[in-house]
């Protein structure tokens, strides 16, 4: 897809102009991807006395996170590790080892938010293995799997996890399975030229003070990258689902699912494996934040409209949180995406003959044929136990969402079981096995 049209560029563009402005930020980028590819790049402020460019960098924070742990699923998926393994199992002699690899990726292990250090952020790193020196049962603040509780301690132990497995660091296991193939080439430990100077905005007046930048060593995993515009568009480009070949796209979903929610009951923040979830009006974004002295950044992107959005900026605080949602809607206002054409699709004539009305009891429900030979299964009036599923090599079906994700839907002449729940023709088939009711229906 081509680049934006000017009128869409130039909404675009005042709206970052305003945050900088009414925000005081010295200096902001932002940037759009659609359908894998980049479509608009904004700059405002100075950095050397010249707007920011899609090479300027600047520290991405916990943004880091979200990258090492796709390096963690790829050992899932390469069978080296379980997501259901302790910690113990591959970083031994920890006194958290029965925390697992799951809970730390997604923030339900109950750890600590930050490490028992001075504050990470503003003061030199410590060595690893001072670091798990220090780490005991007291840095357990909830019972491991109550709740989400925001650990950048995780993600230090998961840093380790990593360079360990591939018998190197966290940080080359990162640059040679991840950043090299994506070509994030200016996706660096400690910052490069040109790069954004950090600052600290006086609240009261226009006048702004230097933040200090250092090597978090063993807290590195938890938000030691700095990086560009250009590539950290790229990686909204890999969030939206353009892996190439770095991760299985079914892994990346997995990413994606909910996990633990940030905000109670009205569940518009939560937490995946290793990424952020967000929920602002229809949309479902996946991607990650980043803050660190002098530093502000977010990259999100929503898979099913193909399109990705980021800012990074040179403050410690002041950008607010709708600015992505506000770029995203001007997108959707000026350039709404059309729906893909609909195409005919030949189908099998077996699986044919099984679609239309099924009862679960006395409930009608309805069986569609989709794509590839996959089912799907929902009520009529929709609502209630929807599912799709997918075929598998010994004839039977493997649910794929909904109620039934994981469950398996087997095939007969005259009806369907689905985890032992029988669907039949008609209600209640005396002819099917289990059909409940009793006698006739009458009156």
């Amino acid at each position: 897809m081509s680049q934006v049209e000017h009128a869409t560029a130039r909404a675009l563009l005042r709206r970052l102009a305003v945050e900088q402005a009414e925000c005081r930020v010295p200096s902001l980028a932002a940037a759009i991807v659609r359908d894998g590819r980049p479509a608009w790049f904004g700059g405002r402020g100075r950095v050397d006395g010249a707007p920011p460019t899609q090479a300027t960098q600047y520290r991405i924070g916990s943004i880091t996170k979200s990258m090492v742990a796709v390096v963690v699923m790829r050992l899932r998926d390469e069978g080296a590790l379980r997501l259901s393994d302790p910690l113990e199992a591959h970083l031994p002699g920890t006194e958290l080892g029965h925390l697992t690899i799951a809970q730390l990726l997604s923030h339900t292990a109950g750890l600590t938010a930050e490490p028992p250090t001075a504050w990470w952020e503003r003061t030199p790193g410590v060595p690893v293995a001072e670091l798990l020196e220090r780490l005991g049962p007291g840095d357990l603040k909830h019972r491991p799997g109550r709740r989400f509780h925001y650990s950048n301690v995780g993600f230090a132990l998961l840093g380790e996890l990593v360079g360990r497995l591939r018998g190197t660091t966290w940080l080359k296991a990162l640059q040679s399975e991840v950043l090299d193939p994506l070509g994030m080439d200016d996706t660096t430990p400690r910052p490069r030229a040109p790069h954004a100077t950090g600052y600290a905005v006086h609240p009261y007046a226009d006048a702004v003070l230097a933040e200090p930048e250092h090597d978090a060593e063993a807290m590195g995993p938890a938000g030691q990258l700095w990086s560009t515009p250009h590539d950290l568009a790229r990686w909204a480009a890999f969030l939206g689902g353009d892996t190439a070949g770095v991760l299985c796209g079914d892994t990346l979903a997995e990413m994606r699912e909910p996990v633990g929610v940030d905000d109670g009951d009205s569940w518009t923040v939560g937490f995946g494996l290793g990424l952020q979830l967000f929920r602002p009006g229809g949309r479902r974004l996946a991607g990650h934040s980043g803050s660190m002295p002098g530093f502000l950044a977010t990259v999100w992107a929503d898979p099913s409209d193909g399109v990705g959005v980021l800012f990074m900026a040179n403050t410690t605080a002041g950008v607010r949180g709708s600015l992505l949602t506000d770029l995203l809607g001007i997108l959707e206002e000026h350039e709404p995406r059309l729906p893909d054409e609909w195409q005919p699709v030949a189908a099998d004539p077996g699986l044919l003959a099984l679609t239309g009305l099924w009862h679960w009891g006395p409930k009608p429900y309805t069986l569609r044929l989709l794509p590839e030979r996959a089912l799907s299964l929902e009520p009529v009036g929709g609502g209630g136990r929807a599912s799709r599923f997918l075929p598998q090599a010994d004839g039977t079906w493997l649910g794929l969402d909904g109620y039934y994700a994981g469950e398996t839907l087997r095939v007969a002449a005259d009806h369907l079981d689905l985890n032992t729940f029988i669907f039949t023709r008609t209600p209640y088939d005396p002819q099917a096995p289990v059909p409940g009711g009793a006698g006739d229906w009458h009156a």
